[in-house]
């Protein structure tokens, strides 16, 4: 209930275009953007290269960008949110896609097995420094807020996608800029990941940052 006692209306649920899907969101969840289609579709590219396996999105929200990424492919998607709401709108959306898809609601290390195993993970974390959430008053708190940084929910995405991936897989992570990539990539190690390659899709202020990730190298 709001503090007046009345009971508080439901959100208003809306379709929106997302590359060929059509994907229900709320005001409790961010609406999709169309340069994180990009995301979609370079994950989708990698799904032609990598070995038949799993693939794993971690905050899913309502689920666009992992959907999107395997429509079509016939692979298995697991996504997993905090968020009650948006774990709901994910089950809508899976709905129309023909791949199996099974959403999780929780925390990573909560949800996932110890020994669920991806070839690729997907990731658009919260990336906005907590002193410049105020810059987008349109977006729930919660989905944007990355910490001092930007970066607190991006390492555990990075700790949970190092613990998950298969050898052989790979990891496609979204932050705001290049120069979080580089705060990101120094530590990574820790992780048992390097960079391999960034890219920057949108522009002006609508725009984000790709950098796909693989287990490191043994050196010789």
């Amino acid at each position: 209930m709001n503090p007046s006692g009345d009971i508080a209306a439901a959100p208003t649920v809306r379709t929106v275009p997302f590359g060929p899907l059509s994907i229900d969101v709320d005001d409790t969840v961010l609406l999709p953007r169309p340069w994180t289609y990009a995301q979609s579709r370079w994950a989708a590219e990698l799904l032609t290269s990598l070995p038949e396996g799993d693939v794993l999105e971690l905050c899913s929200g309502a689920g666009q960008i992992g959907l999107a990424a395997v429509h079509g492919t016939g692979r298995r998607l697991v996504m997993v949110d905090a968020s009650h709401r948006a774990c709901e709108l994910a089950r809508v959306n899976a709905a129309r896609v023909t791949e199996e898809v099974q959403v999780l609601e929780g925390q990573f290390d909560a949800v996932l097995g110890d020994d669920d195993r991806f070839v690729l993970v997907v990731a658009d974390p919260p990336w906005v420094p907590t002193q410049r959430v105020g810059e987008h008053p349109a977006d729930p708190l919660w989905a944007i807020d990355g910490g001092i940084d930007g970066l607190e929910v991006a390492r555990r995405c990075v700790r949970a996608a190092a613990k998950h991936l298969r050898p052989e897989g790979r990891v496609l992570l979204q932050l705001g800029t290049r120069e979080q990539v580089d705060l990101l990539e120094r530590p990574l190690a820790w992780a048992g990941l390097e960079v391999l390659e960034v890219r920057e899709e949108g522009q002006g202020g609508s725009r984000g940052v790709l950098a796909l990730l693989a287990p490191t190298t043994p050196s010789s």
